[in-house]
């Protein structure tokens, strides 16, 4: 079935169900940022298959909205003839429906696919033009998927205190002795990242995302009513492992779980911004007191415990041995007959498969951007989704990737030359490692939010005219989701101030369309620094250990603090990864982490 064909299926759901408009978001009913492939709904209409994006569509014509990191991909995935392009950040997909229709007209949602807090943002923003927003009970994309993949059914783990560092009933007693006080009778928990660190588990639910898709009541006695596959956890004794107040049902008890705190006129803590409108609703509907607040998990959940933390620095280990490994060999395929037999996909799988040597790891982090020449420009593409663009034609080599390993997450991005660079990269990779250094070197006093240090990674490119289009450093979770917040480095960043065991990338970047693409990023966690002042103070523990490529540097473009920093992570590189190589890779980590 075409593009075209669906979007004309979808049109006639909606003439059926008298609606002038149609909100498609990435999302599932969890809220997350990763989605499993049931519910890829927006690539389905539309064909794009970023991770962030939305799309309307109206009676005559349609739009797709994504933000700076898509703006080319989508271009090469959706048909200007259906899809209008528009940023998902300067022009939201509410206004266009402002613009585009007139008062009376009805705007149709699922209410499973979208936030409470946006539910009530847009029902107000809609009323005040006289439109009419209208939960579906049916999902017009749902009647005429026909092919849709089914649900995966891959058993549920249950992970040792060895990695978690703490077992779920501390965490859990810790978290309801703060709603009692609050006198809030449960915590609605939706988003499944929290959920599976609340109760130490994990799954293989969705893709490069080691977790079991659920929703959870937390009470404020410290009990736990999971909803999730009952199937996913046979043979395991869940309430040995997580506590024996911890409760395992279907999905569809969640409905009746929920009214009958409504019924008991419970009052029921959710963030607007995670939980689904359709279960806020419900909630109401029965006679529940909501009460809006951050999901309570979010911050203990970033701030890694000493436990995780060395962990996460063993995976890196490991991984940081794994990508040397895939750069040295990448290096001598280029000096031997014929390298452009390798393209962006052989070289994906090159990396996966020296990763998968580590019996620790579990699988990728996300799906590797393995990107030549012009298709770094794409920050977040993948080699997939076209024809896989061949060695031997383009100067520099993108490659950002990670791993789920048992103790942690990993996530690295290099760029390296497999060709002649031409001054004008070599300047700009130079800039984009300068920012990379500035960030890393930073001091700041407790309560520095990610958003007042976002300017360190770009001051090097602003004062020669350049600029990214995302954010500079996002959180990384423990065995977890490679992307986590509530943490991140940003100009339009969070305020959530940036504290002990809290783990960040740092990954400034340049990208010329049809050209080239460039991206430094290295995993950081927050420790507290030593220092001769008055007042608490933090800074940035590296996590990754693997070569930045000297033949990219010029160091006309560098201050002697830079290559002092550079020599000195060099010189760490080669003590902690050399141990672990030999023969030809040894002999390339030896030339790759030589001073400046």
């Amino acid at each position: 079935m075409t593009h075209a064909q669906r979007l004309a299926n979808v049109r006639d759901d909606m003439q059926h169900q008298q609606l002038d408009a149609f909100v498609v978001p990435h999302d599932d009913e969890h809220l997350g940022e990763y989605i499993p492939p049931y519910a890829e709904r927006l690539h389905w209409l539309t064909g794009f298959s970023g991770s962030a994006g939305a799309a309307v569509v109206l009676a005559g014509k349609a739009a797709v909205f994504v933000d700076g990191r898509y703006t080319v991909q989508v271009r090469h995935q959706c048909e200007a003839a259906l899809f209008e392009y528009r940023h998902l950040i300067e022009q939201p997909a509410l206004n266009y429906v402002l613009d585009e229709l007139s008062s009376g007209a009805r705007v149709g949602f699922d209410p499973r696919l979208h936030s409470r807090g946006w539910f009530d943002a847009a029902q107000k923003k809609l009323a005040a033009k006289g439109l009419e927003l209208v939960p579906v009970t049916t999902n017009p994309i749902d009647r005429h998927w026909h092919h849709r993949p089914a649900p995966e059914a891959n058993p549920a783990l249950l992970l040792s205190q060895e990695y978690s560092g703490q077992h779920s009933e501390a965490k859990r007693n810790r978290i309801a002795g703060q709603l009692a006080a609050d006198h809030i009778d449960a915590q609605l928990l939706t988003q499944a990242e929290p959920i599976n660190w609340l109760l130490n588990i994990r799954g293989r639910d969705i893709p490069c995302l080691p977790v079991v898709l659920s929703f959870a009541l937390l009470h404020n006695d410290g009990s736990v009513q999971l909803f999730a596959d009952p199937a996913k956890f046979e043979g395991l004794d869940l309430a040995a492992h997580s506590g024996h107040n911890v409760s395992l049902s279907p999905f569809d008890a969640l409905e009746s779980a929920l009214r009958e705190l409504g019924q008991n006129g419970a009052r029921v803590q959710l963030d607007p911004a995670t939980a689904n409108a359709w279960s806020s609703l419900i909630l109401e509907q029965a006679g529940a007191r909501l009460v809006f607040a951050d999901d309570p998990c979010m911050l203990p959940k970033a701030c890694k415990n000493p436990v995780e933390v060395q962990g996460s620095r063993a995976a890196h280990l490991r991984d940081g041995v794994a990508v040397s490994r895939f750069l040295a060999w990448l290096d001598r395929r280029l000096s031997q007959p014929e390298p452009q037999l390798e393209d962006e996909g052989t070289l994906a799988d090159k990396l996966q498969a020296l990763r998968a040597e580590n019996p620790e790891f579990v699988e990728p982090s996300f799906a590797t951007i393995s990107a030549l020449g012009p298709n770094a420009a794409m920050c977040h593409y993948h080699h997939g989704n076209g024809t896989p663009r061949t060695l031997g034609q383009d100067a520099i080599y993108l490659v950002d990737s990670g791993g789920q390993y048992l103790d942690g997450t990993t996530d690295i991005t290099r760029t390296v030359a497999v060709g002649e660079p031409d001054n004008e990269m070599r300047k700009l990779f130079t800039l984009v490692l300068r920012g990379h250094i500035d960030l890393a070197c930073a001091r700041f006093p407790a309560g520095t939010g990610g958003v007042q240090l976002d300017v360190l990674a770009r001051l090097p490119l602003w004062q020669q005219g350049y600029n990214f289009d995302h954010g500079t450093g996002h959180g990384v979770g423990h065995y977890l989701s490679v992307h986590e917040g509530p943490q991140r480095i940003s100009p339009k960043g969070s305020a959530v101030a940036l504290t002990t065991g809290m783990i960040v990338s740092n990954e400034p970047g340049y990208y010329r369309e049809n050209a080239f693409g460039i991206r430094c990023e290295n995993l950081e966690v927050v420790q507290p620094a030593e220092t001769d002042g008055d007042i608490p103070v933090f800074g940035f523990e590296n996590l990754t250990w693997v070569p930045f490529d000297h033949r990219l540097i010029d160091t006309s473009w560098l201050e002697h603090r830079h290559i002092d920093w550079l020599n000195s992570y060099h010189a760490s590189v080669w003590e902690k990864i050399s141990p672990r190589l030999s023969g030809d890779d040894l002999t390339w980590l030896e030339q790759a982490t030589r001073p400046l």
